[in-house]
């Protein structure tokens, strides 16, 4: 197990403003919205993502995808605000 140490607020707002992905965060599956292909994801810090039907990795398949589902993912910079991108299985 790997156990990433806890950022602090302002260094996971520099993560998202500069766009930074090469660090993975890990949640649970909060809500998914199967009509319109996307969801929520809450992180293990209470911080919730949204993510979009596209922005799962093979190992995933959306229509299998649970709420409370262990997960992983990137964080990327959006118009609206961070989402997931690159989710994964934990």
């Amino acid at each position: 197990m790997v156990v990433i140490p806890s950022r602090t607020d302002a260094q996971r707002q520099f993560e998202i403003e500069e766009g930074i992905g090469d660090t993975r965060v890990t949640g649970t599956v909060k809500k998914v919205v199967a009509d319109r292909g996307f969801g929520f994801i809450t992180a293990e810090d209470g911080e919730e993502y949204f993510f979009h039907r596209s922005a799962l990795d093979s190992s995933l398949s959306f229509e299998n995808l649970a709420v409370d589902e262990r997960v992983s993912f990137e964080v990327e910079r959006s118009d609206k605000g961070p989402r997931a991108r690159q989710v994964r299985a934990a």
